[in-house]
């Protein structure tokens, strides 16, 4: 069974079925520096095609995917982008990686100016609308970000 954590900010909301999205794009990437790259400039490329925006998005994708390929690489494995709308005007995001026993750990509040890495988190958090993990199945994990978009225009 797949456990579900959706963040607000910092609190826990609950657990979320999902409905069957409208607009799917899905694909398996190297867990590498290039790979992270390529999930962000195909994700651009997806959004374009279906006439959404591309920020904040793109800058979720990219630190999602990052995370994946710096905290959830494991050697031979390849992670997942998915990009979904769902809920009439919700984009998805969602990045799976092959590391459930290392779940996403936001930066302390003490993070200093200078620190090299630790605000990627943050980041997401600020940007999403909504974000969490889902763990499973063994040995995956899913971290998710969602936008709201409004009203989208069907084409």
């Amino acid at each position: 069974m797949n456990r579900r954590i959706t963040r607000t900010s910092s609190s826990v909301t609950g657990i979320v079925a999902d409905p069957a999205p409208a607009l799917r794009f899905s694909v398996p990437l190297s867990a590498t520096p290039r790979g992270a790259r390529l999930a962000r400039l195909l994700a651009v490329e997806q959004l374009g095609s279906w006439g959404l925006p591309f920020d904040p998005a793109r800058l979720l994708i990219a630190e999602l995917a990052a995370n994946a390929v710096l905290h959830g690489r494991v050697a031979g494995r390849s992670f997942r982008l998915t990009l979904a709308v769902v809920s009439s005007a919700t984009l998805r995001i969602e990045v799976t990686d092959t590391r459930g026993d290392r779940l996403p750990v936001r930066a302390p509040d003490g993070v200093g100016p200078l620190a090299e890495s630790g605000r990627g988190l943050l980041l997401v958090a600020e940007l999403a609308d909504r974000w969490g993990v889902e763990e499973g199945p063994v040995p995956c994990k899913t971290v998710w970000a969602e936008l709201d978009l409004g009203p989208v225009a069907e084409g």
